[in-house]
This record gives structure tokens, C-alpha cells and sequence, in this order.
């Protein structure tokens, strides 16, 4: 071999960069220098192995190399720190959502818990047969703040460990009675939440080795470095924290479009200092966007869930999986069925991914799912769930709600100033009731985003081209926007025979409806129109049944049914509806028609009717009144088993409206036909 001389520098050949410098050796650099868990670096080394042996020009070679590089690139240990603060959140979502006094509360009992999780003082099992060795251990790290608990041998710890709650055990190897690596099978098997850390003066690397491989969370040798004890006691018990921290119900925030409940999600993400995913499910129909595909495939990626924790780059972010009921099914999988294992904290310690082919821990992500229709989740899937309903405004709280937030923000992006524009009260009440009926606030943004642009077109159309002072009075609002969208139906309609006004809830929120019967020469036939299911349809036969056994007490020949037909129509027959409360409704419509009295359109009902003629309870009884009030109802009669639902609404709900409780269908006659005015709540 020939070797260039050393009195010739300037014929030496330049140091040629060794195997690390290679994209290869970069990635094994990469993968020494990162502190990932185990069986990661044990499928880096392999798939490594693997392309070293392959040809850089095939496909496979740049399937491994990205392969690896996800890996890498996953925040395995990477994690926002632990900052709960209860003032701090609630100031929080005080300051972005004005009402939902009942959400932040749900919210803030779920933070305080974990707060309290936090806080709790952790015991620690010190296990060593040397007295003096124990006592040791016990001294130093009782005076870090733990409960500590001795035991001489692995047999004690275990009586000790039924007696008390330990968060850790400190043992030693060689023990008499029970070793040390008995007493960690033993703990695996009755309390594998407890992590062990093994303390010894006989260590090699194969006993470190098999611990580990046993299930050991760490393994130090003696004499014990005390400052090494410490650092380990503390990241063992933190890291159990924060997955006891991680776990717990998954929250579920369901109700109306546009009631806030994704700004809520990102409020506590602020709230807590968190990174914060928001990831769409509407329309989801091929399982693999969530798992991923099998790198087999040509093009596979893995799936949406592991590509967005890569993005935030920590393994503890608030993760919003929006639109949970939207999820579509088709040939292509369940993907709603594959949410089981992300949500359950039972079984998302150990998500594994199709491409990723690894385990991966999303028990510290804070998952929270938004629904409209909780009806359209699978059982299982919503059993994983802890719901928290998101109810509608009420006009005084829409009317904050516009005046202090959509009002602003909407001038800003019409580029005028809030203190060239102003809107009355009565301006914005006006574009509540007469151009949006909805649950939400997404309808009023868009009015008032309609206000703000034909305000900045006739500053542009000035002489002048300047801003001046505006006032937006409830006329201007008018003409602005055009002839009134909705009305008053209930107060402004005129009462007559066959028609009942009754209230649903649907999944925009509370509803009004009119019920309509009519009757006819026939055969004795109930004819039942209007896109209805099942339970509407039964609930129409067993009012009629009821109204057919009692006719003589309601004034009604018992024959009526013998020649004629009746038939119920419920309007907006391209809307499918179905739901239990209706039953009374229909009863009220076919009292009218039968007895040829209109009945009041400003009186509604809601709830389910027995052949018997009790009233059953029904849900959604805050969107219903609400959905009155914005029809002008003055009268709600609601089913007496509700009182506790009616107890509890708030001032701003019941404002304006008079409750009654009802019990029998009979009670419903004297309001539903009486003639006077109700006396209005204040």
C-alpha cells in the first residue's frame, strides 16, 4: 500500500468524512444522541441494518429512510410542562366566552381534579434486608417530601403494599425470604401502576438487563449516589403523575352548531399553556387516515392522529376530534369503531399505528370530542365519553355576546373603527329575532358581518370617502338588510281548529312545530304525513286512542271515528323527524279538531303521552323554551316530571314566558282553549 510522506503536506489527500458523515451513519448519530425508548432504537438499529445492505436507487431504500426519520421526529418523552392553574383557567374562559356558566363549571371540576392529583403527597417503599441501608434511604428521601414505608425483605413489602397506597418501590436485589426481582414479578402482576427501582451492590449488566427487561422503571448500584437517587425517585414519580394525569373520562361537548364548543376546546388549551390539535372528522370514511396505511403499500403514510403529533412536537397536547358524529362508514372500515382504542384509556397507553408498527403512548393527550347529535355515536364509543351538554344563548346573552365580541371584530374586518360605528340595543335585537332563529351565533355573526360590509360600502360611496359617526338604529337595520327573515309565528298566526303548537329538539337546537290535523268522510283510517319515524307514528295512534276511550268526558261523539278519516300532518315534510315528545301535541290537535275549538298558537306543549293520558318527561326542556321565546310563545306547559330540569333554568330563560307543569292530558284544556292573556314573568 502506498502512504504519501509527511514532508509533503500539500500532497495529502483531504480527511475523507468516516460512516457517520453518510445520510446513514447522520441517522444512527441522530438516533444515539435522542432519548427514545427502547424498542424504538431497536427498530431504528434494525431498519438501519436493513438499508445498509440495500441498494439506494430502489424505492424500498427511501420508504426505510422515511420511515426512520418519523420515528425520530415523534416527541416519544418530548411533553409541555405541568401548569395547572384553576384562577388562571377560569379567567381564561371567562374572558372568551361570555354565559356557559354550567360548561366552565364541568370544565373546572375536571381540571380541579387533576389539580388535587398533583398536589397529593407520594409514598415511597423503601425495601432492603440491612437496617441501616433502609433507614438511609428513608432519611434522605423523606426529607425531599415523600411518605416513606421500610420493609426487610420482599415479602413484607407485599404486606405493606395491601396495607397502604405506595407510589413507588425502592428494593434491593438480595433478599432472604423474596429477592428483589420476585418482588417484581409479584408487583407486576397485582399492581403494575406501581413503578420498582432497583438499588444493588451486586450490579453487572446483566442483572441490570434482566430487571429491566422485567419490568424495572430503573436500576442503580451501590454505594447509592445519592444525588442519582434523588433524580431518579423524582422523573419515576413524575412520569407516573403525569400519566395518572393524562388518564380519565374523555370529554365530550355536544349541543348546537355554533354554541362555542371548539373555541371552549382551544380556550383550555390556553388556558393550561398547551399546544392544541384540532382535527376534523366530518365526512371520515377510510379507517387508515387515522391508523395509518401498512408500509407495504405504495404511497403509505401513517395515519392522521400520529402526522399531528409530529406538527405540535409534544406528547401532551389538548387534541379536538371536531365533528365525532359526522363520521361516515363505508367498505373502506369503521373509523368510529377505530376511535376505540385512541379514547380508551385502557387501551390508548399502547396506540400503535399501521405505518408506525410501535406502540405509542397517547394517554397525556387531553382528547376531546365535539358531536351535534350524540344519537348518530355507536354505544361503545360513546360509553368512553363523559358528555357535557352546550346549550343555546338566550337573547340577553346574544346581545353581549355581539355587543362586546362579533360587533368588534366584525368592523375590524370590514375596516372601520368601533368608534365610527355604533349599534343600538334595539338595532341588534333586531337582527336577532327578525333575521336569525337558531341555538348558536353563527347566523348572527353573518348579519352582522352583512351590517358592517354595507356600512363600509356607503363610506366609500361618500362624497368625501370619509368615516363618519353612524347610528344603526332598529329602522336602519331594516333597511339594511331587507325585509325580516323570520317571524313571530305563534303570536302573530291566527288560533283555528285542527292546529297545535308543540316544541322539539333537534339537532340545531330547540324547535317549533305545528301540528295539524284534519278530518274527512272514510272508512276509519289515520293517515300520519310529514317525513315521520316510528316513534312519531306510534305516539299519533295512541292519542287518537286515548281521545277514542275517553270521548264522552272531552265532549267528542264516541263514533267519530267509525265514518270518517283523520289525518296528521306535520309541516316540512322533507325533514325526517322522530323523537318521543310530541304525543301531547298531537293530542291537543286532535281535541281541536274533534271539538271544532281553536286552540291558542301561542300556547305551546311538549312531552310523551300514555294510552292512559299521563305525560311522560321529556329532554332538551332549556333549547325548547328558548325556541318558544323566540317564536312569541307566552304559555309553555310541560310534563310535571320535569319540575327539577324547570327549576333549574336560569332567569334569563324563563324571562318573559309563563311554565306550567302538567300531569294528565286533561289538564291541558282549560290553557290550550282559554281566551284570556297570561300574566307574563318578570
Amino acid at each position: 500500500m502506498f502512504f504519501k510522506k509527511k514532508s509533503q503536506p500539500c500532497e495529502e489527500p483531504e480527511p475523507q468524512p468516516e460512516a457517520a458523515a453518510s445520510p446513514l451513519g447522520l441517522l444512527r448519530s441522530r438516533a444515539g444522541a435522542a432519548q427514545l425508548p427502547h424498542e424504538v432504537l431497536e427498530a431504528i438499529a434494525g431498519e438501519l441494518d436493513k438499508l445498509e445492505k440495500t441498494d439506494a436507487a430502489i424505492a424500498e431504500y427511501s420508504v426505510g429512510i422515511n420511515y426512520i426519520e418519523l420515528l425520530l421526529a415523534l416527541p416519544w418523552n418530548v411533553s409541555s410542562p405541568h401548569k395547572l392553574d384553576l384562577a388562571r383557567t377560569q379567567a381564561v374562559l371567562d374572558t372568551w366566552h361570555y354565559g356557559l356558566g354550567q360548561v366552565k363549571q364541568r370544565i373546572l371540576e375536571f381540571l380541579a381534579a387533576k389539580t388535587l392529583c398533583s398536589k397529593a403527597r407520594q409514598s415511597i417503599l423503601v425495601v432492603d434486608d440491612e437496617e441501616i441501608a433502609r433507614a438511609n434511604l428513608m432519611h434522605v428521601l423523606g426529607k425531599e417530601g415523600y411518605g416513606c414505608h421500610g420493609a426487610a425483605n420482599g415479602a413484607e413489602a407485599l404486606e405493606v403494599m395491601a396495607r397502604k397506597e405506595i407510589d413507588l418501590v425502592v428494593t434491593d436485589l438480595k433478599m432472604e425470604r423474596m429477592d428483589g426481582l420476585e418482588l417484581l414479578d409479584r408487583i407486576n402482576r397485582s399492581a403494575p401502576e406501581v413503578p420498582v427501582i432497583m438499588v444493588t451492590g451486586f450490579a453487572t449488566v446483566s442483572s441490570a438487563v434482566d430487571a429491566l427487561k422485567k419490568g424495572a422503571a430503573h436500576y442503580l448500584g451501590k454505594p447509592v449516589n445519592l444525588d442519582e437517587l434523588r433524580r431518579t425517585v423524582r422523573e419515576v414519580l413524575e412520569q407516573k403523575l403525569f400519566v395518572q394525569m393524562g388518564k380519565g373520562p374523555i370529554l365530550c361537548f355536544t349541543g348546537p352548531p355554533g354554541t362555542g364548543k371548539t373555541s371552549v376546546g382551544r380556550a383550555i388549551a390556553e388556558a393550561l399553556q398547551r399546544q392544541f390539535i384540532r382535527l376534523s372528522m366530518a365526512g371520515l370514511r377510510d379507517e387508515a387516515e387515522l391508523r395509518g396505511h401498512r408500509r407495504t403499500y405504495v404511497g403509505a403514510l401513517p395515519g392522521r392522529i400520529i402526522t399531528e403529533l409530529k406538527r405540535a412536537g409534544v406528547n401532551n397536547p389538548v387534541f379536538m376530534l371536531d365533528e365525532i358524529d359526522k363520521i361516515g362508514q363505508d367498505f373502506r372500515g369503521d373509523p368510529a369503531s377505530a376511535l376505540f382504542e385512541v379514547l380508551d384509556p385502557e387501551q390508548n397507553v399502547h396506540f400503535t399505528d399501521h405505518y408506525l408498527e410501535l406502540p405509542f403512548d397517547l394517554s397525556r393527550i387531553m382528547f376531546i370530542a365535539t358531536a351535534n347529535d350524540l344519537t348518530k355515536l355507536p354505544g361503545p364509543l360513546l360509553d368512553r365519553m363523559e358528555c357535557i351538554e352546550f346549550t343555546g344563548y338566550t337573547e340577553r346573552e346574544k346581545l353581549h355576546i355581539a355587543r362586546q365580541f362579533i360587533l368588534p371584530r366584525q368592523l375590524k374586518v370590514a375596516g372601520l373603527s368601533k368608534s365610527a360605528v355604533t349599534l343600538t340595543g334595539e338595532a341588534l335585537s333586531r337582527v336577532i329575532n327578525d333575521y336569525t332563529r337558531e341555538s348558536g351565533l353563527r347566523g348572527l355573526e353573518r348579519q352582522i358581518a352583512d351590517v358592517c360590509r354595507k356600512i363600509a360600502m356607503l363610506c366609500l360611496k361618500s362624497a368625501d370617502r370619509q368615516e363618519e359617526q353612524l347610528l344603526i338604529d332598529a329602522p336602519a337595520v331594516a333597511k339594511l338588510l331587507g325585509p325580516r327573515k323570520y317571524r313571530r309565528e305563534a303570536a302573530e298566526a291566527a288560533p283555528q281548529p285542527g292546529i297545535a303548537t308543540g316544541m322539539v329538539w333537534a339537532e340545531t337546537g330547540g324547535e317549533i312545530i305545528n301540528v295539524e290535523a284534519a278530518l274527512m268522510p272514510g272508512s276509519g283510517t289515520l293517515l300520519l304525513t310529514g317525513s315521520l319515524g316510528e316513534v312519531l307514528r306510534e305516539s299519533a295512534q295512541t292519542a287518537l286512542s286515548f281521545l277514542r276511550s275517553r270521548a264522552g268526558d272531552f265532549g267528542i261523539a264516541e263514533d267519530f271515528f267509525k265514518d270518517a278519516d283523520v289525518h296528521i300532518h306535520f309541516p316540512s315534510g322533507a325533514i325526517p323527524k322522530d323523537g318521543p315528545s310530541a304525543g301531547i301535541t298531537i293530542f291537543a290537535a286532535l281535541l281541536s279538531l274533534l271539538t271544532k275549538r281553536p286552540a291558542r298558537r301561542d300556547v305551546a306543549l311538549t312531552g310523551e303521552m300514555t294510552l292512559t293520558g299521563r305525560i311522560l318527561p321529556v329532554s332538551g326542556i332549556r333549547e325548547k323554551v328558548l325556541a318558544a321565546k323566540r317564536a312569541g310563545v307566552q304559555l309553555v306547559l310541560l310534563p310535571q316530571a320535569n319540575r327539577e330540569e324547570v327549576e333549574a333554568l336560569e332567569v334569563d330563560v324563563v324571562e318573559g314566558i309563563r311554565l306550567q307543569l302538567v300531569v294528565q292530558a286533561g289538564e291541558v284544556v282549560e290553557p290550550l282553549f282559554a281566551s284570556q292573556s297570561f300574566i307574563l314573568m318578570s
